[in-house]
């Protein structure tokens, strides 16, 4: 894939436009506990300032229904972006409201303006045309540096790069990082390959399963998803979570990886609980022994062990999704174990986005990763070998 970088065109003295990812969790305070996102586009915006730019910065946050909503404005990203920049930054009242483009065409060098909540215009996830051309209007050059939303057909992901030849926008740094580092790994990964595929339903990593298998050499499932696998083998898995219509494509799942000589691991014991709830009773029980009204919320010890020991001799593994309901204490030793061999191995690690991304911070394991992307949904589309949208605007022809 022949993809436009920043760094291959002109933007000296240019107004730029440039799509971050801001959507960083923050606790209910409005402080922000996770500042991954913010920093990773620094590279991007710096790079701008120190080329004579004037700079329109755009991101969504949380998920707002009707227009604006306090909770969800970008004010604390704004706030962030000076500490770190170290300079001052211009926060927009709204997105595209009069006073907003008056500030945007009478932006100097060096000066930036953050747009408030994209998400706060009803036609950003309708990728409506007039806020595509609205937006398009602001600046000469845009960028996309948000790995995270490319692959959702937005306003000012995909419509707005229609606005643009291809000498006027391009991929930011962390963009261009991202697609070049899944492409590498899912087309040309030193081997062995191993992929552990977690979280708690298979529908949303079917595609991607089905576009491993023939590309890896093991294959670990954990997590919620892994009872669809192990009622697809005729376990009893009590009341844990099951996909029943896609006990056949599980099915079709497994027999292809035994086709293919890949190694097909699935729990071998869980922690099973009453209830989910952090205060309930729990114990390790094998797959074999589920209670008929308890359900499975963590991988047990021995899997833990199992999976650890197939990761030994391992040169690239691809993680995507916990092992359990990592966000309660009783249910992430799972996860937290699976983290730990993962940063203590030899190999190549990268860590697809979301809630694994959150995991490896929370056990203090993301600095022994090579690469943790930014983006859940976007990595799986990557690994599924799709094109994103956002992406797909960006790419050279010929």
């Amino acid at each position: 894939m022949n993809l436009q970088e920043i760094k291959n065109i002109d933007i000296s003295g240019k107004k730029v436009f440039i799509r971050c990812d801001f959507n960083v969790p923050m606790d209910e305070y409005n402080n922000i506990t996770d500042d991954r996102r913010i920093r990773s586009a620094l590279n991007t915006i710096r790079y701008c300032v120190d080329n004579d730019c004037s700079i329109i910065l755009a991101s969504h946050f949380g998920r707002p229904k009707n227009g604006y909503e306090e909770k969800y404005s970008l004010k604390p990203i704004a706030k962030r972006l000076h500490t770190l920049l170290k300079q001052d930054i211009k926060m927009a009242q709204d997105v595209i409201g009069e006073q907003t483009l008056k500030t945007a065409s009478q932006l100097k060098t060096g000066e930036i303006l953050l747009l408030e909540n994209m998400r706060f215009e009803a036609g950003e996830t309708k990728n409506d045309k007039e806020l595509s051309k609205t937006l398009a209007s602001m600046a000469d050059i845009y960028i996309n540096d948000a790995f995270g939303v490319s692959h959702r057909a937005h306003a000012s992901v995909e419509g707005i790069a229609q606005h643009f030849d291809i000498e006027h926008k391009a991929a930011g740094f962390l963009l261009a990082k991202e697609i070049k580092f899944f492409h590498h790994i899912v087309n040309e990964p030193k081997r062995p390959f191993v992929s552990i595929v977690g979280g708690s339903k298979v529908s949303g990593k079917l595609e991607a399963l089905h576009n491993l298998v023939p590309k890896v050499d093991k294959i670990i499932i954990g997590g919620g998803m892994a009872f669809t696998f192990l009622k697809a083998l005729g376990y009893e898995v009590g009341k844990s979570l099951v996909e029943d219509d896609l006990i056949p494509e599980a099915i079709k799942i497994m027999q292809q990886a035994k086709e293919l000589g890949v190694k097909f691991y699935l729990p071998v014991d869980v922690v099973a609980a009453e209830t989910f709830d952090a205060e309930a009773f729990a114990k390790p029980t094998t797959v074999q022994e589920i209670p008929k009204n308890w359900m499975g919320l963590d991988i047990g010890p021995a899997s833990a062990m199992l999976f650890s020991q197939a990761l030994e001799d391992a040169h690239t593994i691809l993680w995507n999704g916990p092992m359990g309901v990592y966000e309660m204490d009783k249910f992430a030793k799972g996860s937290a174990k699976i983290s730990h061999a993962v940063a203590s191995s030899y190999a190549t690690t990268v860590v697809g986005g979301g809630d694994t991304a959150d995991l490896v911070r929370v056990t203090g394991d993301e600095d022994e990763m090579t690469f943790i992307s930014t983006g859940g949904g976007a990595s799986l589309e990557l690994i599924e070998g799709k094109i994103l949208p956002g992406v797909k605007a960006l790419v050279i022809e010929g």
